[in-house]
């Protein structure tokens, strides 16, 4: 489509059309205008179609309704166009903590016709310097909290010319230069294919990649994943505790409440304390979170019953049927797990709360296709491991980077996760691709001896990794992390086999074990294993 970007850069670093994955459009919820801005459909609407007093947004500091955010939204767009210099096209950081005026940069740099590249809270200064230089970028709005990493990376780059900071009563701030801009601005008619996010990976490989994302993929994820397995209502609050650089916390926590005129409430630090506590002074009704967060909040489950919540989402990393079972157990609500992918978006397999299944992640989302193939990339019969194919209205762009040709393979993204699927076409996750343990010619799956550790009670957390051994060629290994109360010894490592080995084949138990205080983990909870097969 004809581009509304004076800047081209994120067009002409589109990986070649060849290697673009197929895209599919077949619902009706799926056509689209040539002519598409996602901050439009998601905000302005409700303005414009009488609902602007409806509550939109709220934390510890705002409560703001569509239309406080709306005007927000429109005074930073004016800002970033009037006195920062920006033109459609440019790439603008937004370095914060999820909070309203995160959200409302968010929305001010989108319908200016800018590219978002938000970033997680806890980065230091180099990694935003990579971010910089990858991304080109010449803008950033930072929350005042996080000035000294920011003011770090801007003096090494030599692109970055315009820096505001918010949540500041500084003369010089954002708070202040909105001040003087009228709440009121014409959205850049941008095209439905004109790139209005870049997304960076979370790094669990350790190298982070960037990932672009169109207008018509924002609303595309509101129109398939929400719909058919979420169910939500306009009256539902949302809440969770992914940053919302991260585009599951993105999804979450601000497109899909947004896409039906429901509410949100973000909390800048959302551990599992703060998420209980989050759930029960503002009522919310849906949750967003990690596995490792349920499994801790699970011990809290009588105050959580005692709650309005509802719904419970889980992605970013496997579920353990353990996990599952404990959190139904403790709460009465039943999980609903998905997968999904910075590189896709968000989620798209999944199962709603009366379709799930121990053990699997789901079925293909409507709008998706997915399936399990070999090698070359043929399918593969069913209950057959294999690499999981997907594609829908959403795929992997990678801005620039010679690893687009890996995950995008005759058409089909490959998301770098073994499955197998059953005959009723539900998928079941084994482990990534490069986490199968090869022992004595057993293939064993990291994840299902991570799910065996974690059922005994001593266990709070657990990883396995396959480590090299000249006898058998790889030796499977658990790091474990104890619960309050029990020694971390010989003795309980001896527990720990001897369990493993009642609990799943004997030849999958880890034949080391190693107790740490915590697993590495990235800034939205997935677990890091390259770091540890870095200590062997």
């Amino acid at each position: 489509m004809p581009t509304a970007h004076i800047d081209t850069f994120a067009r002409d670093n589109l990986p070649p059309p060849a290697q673009q994955p197929d895209f599919l459009f077949d619902l009706p919820e799926l056509q689209f205008p040539a002519q598409l801005n996602c901050a439009t459909e998601l905000l302005d609407r409700h303005v414009r179609e009488g609902r602007g007093d409806r509550l939109c947004v709220q934390g510890p500091k705002d409560r703001w309704t569509y239309g406080d955010l709306w005007e927000r939204a429109n005074q930073i767009a004016n800002v970033l166009v009037n006195e920062m210099g920006l033109v459609p096209g440019n790439r603008v950081l937004l370095h914060a903590p999820n909070t309203p005026m995160m959200v409302a940069c968010w929305f001010g740099i989108v319908k200016a016709g800018g590219i978002v590249v938000a970033t997680m809270p806890l980065l230091r200064a180099k990694e935003l310097k990579a971010i910089l230089e990858i991304g080109q970028i010449s803008h950033a709005l930072c929350d005042a909290s996080l000035t000294e990493a920011m003011q770090e990376a801007a003096t090494a780059s030599v692109r970055l010319h315009q820096i505001r900071y918010f949540n500041s009563a500084a003369p010089d701030s954002l708070d202040a230069a909105m001040l003087a801009r009228v709440g009121t601005f014409d959205n850049v008619d941008t095209a439905l294919d004109d790139t209005c996010l870049i997304a960076f990976t979370s790094g669990t490989t350790g190298v982070p990649k960037a990932t672009m994302h169109f207008h018509r993929d924002v609303m595309a994820i509101c129109a398939c994943w929400p719909r058919s397995v979420l169910k939500a209502n306009a009256d539902d609050v949302f809440i969770g505790s992914p940053p919302l650089a991260f585009t599951f916390g993105l999804g979450g926590e601000v497109l899909f409440p947004m896409s039906i005129g429901a509410s949100m409430v973000l909390l800048e630090k959302a551990g599992p304390p703060q998420l209980l506590d989050g759930i029960r002074d503002y009522g919310a009704t849906v949750v967003f979170t990690a596995p490792t967060s349920y499994r801790t909040l699970a011990a809290r489950g009588a105050e959580l019953r005692a709650t309005k919540l509802r719904k419970c989402v889980s992605a970013g990393e496997v579920l353990p049927a353990s996990t599952r079972q404990l959190w139904r157990e403790a709460t009465g609500i039943e999980l609903i797990d998905g997968i999904g992918s910075t590189e896709m978006l968000h989620i798209f397999i999944s199962a709603d709360e009366h379709n799930a299944r121990a053990g699997a992640t789901g079925k293909v989302v409507p709008g998706y296709q997915a399936r399990v193939v070999d090698d070359a990339g043929n399918p593969v019969p069913v209950g057959t491991v294999g690499k999981l194919a997907v594609r829908g209205p959403t795929g992997c762009r990678y801005l620039n980077d010679v690893r687009q040709r890996a995950y995008v393979q005759n058409g089909w993204n490959l998301t770098g996760d073994a499955y197998l699927m059953d005959a009723d076409g539900y998928f079941f996750y084994q482990a990534r691709t490069d986490d199968m343990i090869v022992s004595s010619g057993y293939n064993i799956a990291s994840p299902e001896v991570e799910e065996a550790v974690l059922q005994h009670p001593a266990v709070a957390e657990c990883a396995v990794i396959g480590v090299p051994d000249e006898e058998r060629g790889q030796i499977v290994k658990a790091y474990v992390v104890l619960r309050a109360g029990h020694t971390a010894d010989a003795d309980m490592a001896q527990q720990l086999q001897d369990f493993v080995k009642k609990t799943v084949a004997p030849y999958k138990y880890p034949r080391a074990v190693e107790f740490l205080d915590k697993l590495p983990r990235t800034q939205t909870g997935k677990l890091q294993r390259y770091r540890l097969r870095n200590l062997e």
